[in-house]
């Protein structure tokens, strides 16, 4: 028993040695971890602060007025806009300058002091069901306070100040709708990076890499040989999930196709020039797989996937502008619940195809470097 122990020992000793030893492992072990937690603890927050919130008061009294401000007081809402008209107020909806905006009828204080039911009208941008939702529930809490301190201030019982919500692209503020699309881009990213990254690094590891020296191949042709698989499984994926999506989970596909699959294919090519990358750097499958998970738990995070970017500090804002999983889930999500086509998604479909061009030539060059 003594022996077997030693030879553990021993066996545990040399192991902890070659890692130390290793410089890429010395970075595995201390650098993305340190990485994740600074990314997690600042940007994986379910809070929500700070929301956009326009009011057309059309209510001249002071009663609709302190409610407004009562709202703009509130650490959670910023009120950046006043329109003077509905259609102005709608417009801020749509373009998302706004999540929530709110409509105070003529006759707003004159019903509260009568005693009658004074509607507030709240428009909610339900792209975001779960953001929508929150901001709803803040609203909520702000309206009873402020019947409550009305009652006690004019000693009457709480007068019936009633809500009128109306959600916009989500009607009933399903939570399904937002999420499902999002998991055609998390799913579509994870198979197409594992595949790529794999690539390089499984010939390195069964020793048929130095066979590619001979071939009369250039390195170019090499990578767009390793590309294509990527790009067609990826392709393939994405069109049985996106089926699934509608067929099986019942979200609307209400925009363009070729809108779609636009920003799938550069979303594909940004993918495969990440996997490519790190398959170029990887010596061994084992690190292939995690570089390519190292990758994507920060991608998911730092996409919008689950937590709202806005929300986010400015400077994790600004990192989340290389992770193409950002730009996609806003095409997906855009052709799905508002109906986009190509025009309205251009903004998205350029940086993943900068962010895919600059990946390959990057991918290239380390490629080159190894074969020479």
């Amino acid at each position: 028993m003594i022996g077997i122990l030693r030879h553990v020992l021993a066996l545990a000793v040399k192991e902890f040695l070659a890692l130390v030893r290793d410089p890429r492992s010395r970075f595995v072990l201390i650098g993305p971890p340190i990485a994740q937690l600074i990314v997690f603890g600042y940007a994986a927050t379910f809070d929500l602060d700070h929301v956009p919130v326009a009011v057309y008061n059309e209510d001249r009294g002071a009663l609709g007025r302190a409610l407004v401000a009562r709202i703009a007081g509130s650490p959670h809402f910023d009120v950046v806009a006043a329109p003077d008209s509905e259609a102005a107020l709608a417009a801020l909806v749509d373009r998302r300058t706004v999540l929530l905006a709110l409509h105070l009828p003529q006759d707003f204080s004159r019903n509260l002091h009568r005693g009658l039911i004074a509607q507030v009208q709240a428009i909610l941008d339900g792209r975001n069901s779960n953001t929508a939702m929150i901001a709803l529930n803040y609203l909520r809490r702000i309206l009873i306070d402020f019947d409550t301190r009305l009652a006690r201030e004019s000693g009457h019982p709480p007068p019936p100040a009633r809500l009128e919500m109306r959600a916009w692209y989500n009607a009933n503020l399903s939570s399904r709708w937002f999420i499902v699309p999002g998991i055609v881009g998390l799913l579509t990213l994870v198979v197409t990076l594992v595949v790529t990254s794999l690539s390089v690094a499984r010939e390195r590891e069964q020793g048929t890499f130095d066979q590619l020296l001979v071939t009369p191949l250039r390195p170019a042709e090499i990578l767009v040989g390793k590309a294509l698989p990527g790009l067609a499984i990826g392709l393939a994926e994405g069109t049985v999930i996106i089926s699934l999506v509608v067929f099986w989970f019942g979200v609307p596909l209400r925009g363009s196709l070729a809108a779609l699959y636009l920003g799938l294919a550069l979303f594909l090519l940004s993918a495969i020039g990440i996997g490519l990358m790190i398959s170029a750097i990887a010596v061994t499958q084992q690190q292939a797989m995690l570089g390519a998970f190292l990758f994507l738990v920060p991608a998911v995070i730092l996409s919008g996937f689950a937590t709202p970017i806005a929300n986010m500090p400015p400077l994790v804002q600004q990192l989340s502008l290389l992770d193409p999983l950002r730009y996609f889930l806003v095409v997906i999500r855009g052709v799905f619940l508002e109906g986009a086509d190509i025009a309205a998604m251009q903004d998205q479909y350029w940086p993943m195809l900068l962010i895919g061009l600059v990946s390959l030539v990057v991918a290239g060059g380390l490629f080159r470097h190894r074969m020479y």
